[in-house]
């Protein structure tokens, strides 16, 4: 190996000889050497041996010398002096190391465990009797006290042993010891006796608990009551004393349940779950829940889940007091058990708790205001106060209360900043279920003027037309367009009204009045209800020229295509003679309509196209053009198709400059043929050839058929040129005589 690296290796070959990890195992096994191990000592006589002994006890007492304070050392040394059977040698060596460390608990077992092989009891015996006396808390030493005597079948000396034990008050263990010894021996008596001295040492519930089962267990059940009852008056009325004593209270019905007693432990249960809190008692809950699927009723085992859900509820409201959803919950929880209690025909005192818990829950939830002066924090919590009123009436019919409700939530809303009209107007809606109209109308005035809304307004509309006050209905009409004349949709619900009233004169003049408002909340529906509205008339000729108008302020294609449509389709007879018609013809259920013009509606559809075309808007061609030509399907020639699909454009890719980046880059165009035609004559015509011999050989090959291509649209714009440059005079001349005529109309 040269420079630190690893040899090279020329010969990968496998070896000829494979070793494998098994042999390398054996072989390591093999060459392992042996541990060393002293020579074994044979003793032949006595002299030997006790030159063995001294020189061991010499070791023995140079370690000790070394070592005075590690008890290891001298119990190596008392055991050896034991193996010897040198008892006497192993006491007085025990007994100097407790006087090295008087409180070691492995001396004074190991101590007593030599005597006891070696059959020295009452060795053993004084020995524990010492131990227990110097170390009165170590309990092992006791156990082992207390076993040696019962052993023995010393029993009077066992319990002796216990009653000198119980006056350091041990803990549980020592105590269950006790009672198993006098159980063992069926002293049954002298057990429930230490069970009494148990539970005044340490009062805890489990104690008291073991204890009235003893007593269920050896047949004596007054006694277990006793016990029971006698620990729940030791914890008394006060809360955390009740609280502690849960498992008391669970342990006394269960053993109720058990003696089929099943009304006492209903008993039982109701009077913990009264006194401790609903929030710490879960499990009390869990098990009286389960006791009533088991023993219950139908009406008992719902009451034990409704305070299951009361308990759950509470919790969630003391994590979160302002959790609107679960007041919701919790109110319809209450709620639903007043209504069971309604329909079981419970007494007027449960109904009236039932009301009271409804109340409680309501009052505290709208006792959480919201914080800060945003809307959007109130919007959960005002329904709080919308649900109180109305199960005030609905429910309880306290009608003076549920008034109350609602005018203590309109003082409670900051309606400066903002407010909710579901609240006036609910409060209006029930003022008129109490037939106390004057006061909902003094409601709704009052909102209107301190803090006007659109949903106000649409409101007590709607209130004053269903009572048929359709002058009221005006008024507030004419209040709600001076708050907002923008808004279209309550112009036309205006003009709606008056429509519904037969007053067509004030209809038409408040679309007038509407229209001519400049800023305007979407005004395409307000023109169409207006042309809507003039065409259910049969004012063909009106409804044209508010289609005009509409032109003129916005030149839509959409507007185009109503406005060609609308000439094509039929309409109603004019009302004058319609009402003629019916009272000529009154059982005729067909109404008689009047027929379109579809040649109107092509000069609107070409005239929208010119329009357009002037205006550079391709993709709103494209969209008049696809309505034309399915117009001209339904209504016109072969020739009128052919002529609107030679206006069909074609998709060309078109390169340009980016003004960005400055690259060259490719888009798609909308290339139409007329557009072509009078820009690019030369190209066109050139285009125009190659088709017609495209057209030639393709008729040719297929013996006069016809062949379709992308330059369709430029051979039937050649087609129609003569044709187009025909008519552009005599149009010209109908669109200034039209242009004439509208703005006549429009002057009148």
């Amino acid at each position: 190996m040269q420079d630190g690296r690893a040899p090279r290796i020329k010969n990968r070959a496998p070896a000829a000889i494979q070793i494998t990890a098994e042999q390398l195992l054996r072989e390591a096994q093999e060459r392992q050497e042996t541990a060393f191990r002293a020579p074994k000592q044979r003793v032949e006589d006595f002299e030997e041996l006790h030159e063995y002994r001294g020189r061991k006890r010499k070791e023995f007492e140079e370690r000790i010398r070394r070592t005075r304070g590690s008890i290891k050392e001298w119990l190596q040394y008392a055991n050896w002096e034991a193996s010897q059977n040198e008892f006497a040698r192993s006491r007085s060596i025990f007994e100097r190391a407790l006087d090295v460390d008087p409180r070691s608990n492995q001396l004074w077992l190991s101590y007593t465990e030599m005597e006891l092989k070696s059959r020295n009891v009452q060795h053993a015996r004084n020995l524990f009797d010492r131990a227990v006396t110097l170390l009165p808390r170590v309990d092992q030493l006791w156990y082992k006290y207390v076993y040696l005597e019962e052993l023995l079948q010393n029993v009077p000396g066992a319990r002796q042993v216990f009653e000198r034990w119980m006056q350091w008050e041990p803990d549980d263990k020592a105590w269950q010891a006790y009672i198993k010894l006098e159980e063992r021996y069926q002293e049954l008596d002298r057990a429930s006796a230490i069970y009494e001295r148990w539970v005044a040492v340490r009062p805890e519930p489990r104690v008291w608990v073991k204890w009235g089962k003893f007593e269920e267990e050896r047949g004596r059940v007054d006694k277990a009551r006793e016990v029971f009852q006698t620990a729940l008056e030791f914890y008394g009325d006060d809360e955390e004393q009740v609280e502690k004593a849960q498992a008391v209270f669970s342990a006394f019905a269960k053993m109720e349940m058990r003696l089929k007693e099943y009304e006492r432990a209903r008993v039982i249960y109701k009077f913990a779950l009264e006194r401790i809190p609903r929030a710490k008692s879960a499990a009390l809950y869990a098990a009286y829940t389960k006791f009533e699927k088991q023993h219950g009723t139908r009406t008992t085992l719902e009451n034990t889940v409704l305070g299951k859900r009361r308990i759950q509820y509470e919790e969630e409201i003391t994590h979160d007091a302002r959790n609107y959803d679960v007041w919701f919950d919790y109110a319809r929880l209450e709620e639903g058990a007043y209504r069971d209690l309604k329909e079981e025909g419970a007494t007027q005192e449960e109904l009236d708790g039932a009301t009271a818990r409804v109340r409680e829950v309501y009052e505290r939830a709208v006792a959480q205001v919201p914080p800060g002066g945003e809307k959007r924090h109130w919007r959960r919590y005002i329904f709080l106060w919308l649900d109180y009123a109305l199960f005030e009436e609905i429910e309880t019919k306290d009608y003076k209360r549920a008034r109350q409700i609602y005018e203590t939530a309109i003082r409670l809303v900051p309606h400066k900043q903002f407010t909710f009209a579901k609240l006036w107007l609910m409060f209006a809606k029930f003022e008129i279920r109490r037939l106390e109209l004057p006061a909902a109308r003094k409601i709704l005035g009052t909102a209107i003027g301190m803090c006007p809304k659109e949903a106000l307004f649409k409101g007590y509309i709607e209130l004053e037309v269903e009572l048929r006050e359709f002058d009221r209905a005006r008024t507030l009409y004419e209040k709600y367009l001076e708050w907002d004349p923008s808004n279209s949709p309550a112009w036309i619900k205006f003009a709606e009204l008056e429509a519904q009233l037969q007053d067509f004169a004030r209809t038409r003049a408040i679309f007038e009045l509407a229209v001519a408002q400049s800023p305007l909340s979407m005004p395409e529906i307000l023109w169409k209800a207006y042309i809507d509205f003039e065409i259910e008339e049969g004012e063909r000729e009106t409804a044209r020229s508010l289609y005009e108008r509409l032109i003129a302020l916005s030149g839509h294609v959409k507007v185009w295509i109503s406005y060609a449509l609308f000439e094509a389709e039929p309409i109603p007879l004019p009302r004058a003679e319609r009402e003629e018609d019916e009272d000529e013809d009154e059982e005729e259920a067909e109404r008689k309509m009047v027929p379109g013009d579809p040649a109107l509606a092509r000069q609107v559809f070409e005239r929208g196209y010119k329009d357009l075309k002037k205006k550079q808007l391709k993709s709103e061609r494209v969209a008049l053009l696809e309505v034309w030509k399915t117009f001209e399907q339904n209504h016109g020639t072969e020739e009128d198709q052919k002529k609107v699909e030679g206006m069909m454009p074609i998709v060309t890719k078109k390169r340009h400059v980016d003004q960005e980046t400055g690259q060259m880059v490719e888009d798609w165009d909308l290339v139409f043929a007329d557009d072509e035609r009078e820009s690019n004559p030369t190209t066109f015509k050139f285009m125009q050839m190659a088709h017609a011999w495209k057209q030639a050989q393709a008729n040719k090959n297929a013996g006069g058929g016809g062949a379709s291509s992308v330059l369709a649209g430029f051979s039937a714009a050649s087609a129609s040129r003569t044709e187009e440059e025909e008519e552009e005079e005599e149009e010209e001349d109908e669109d200034g005589k039209e242009d004439v005529e509208s703005s006549d109309e429009e002057s009148r």
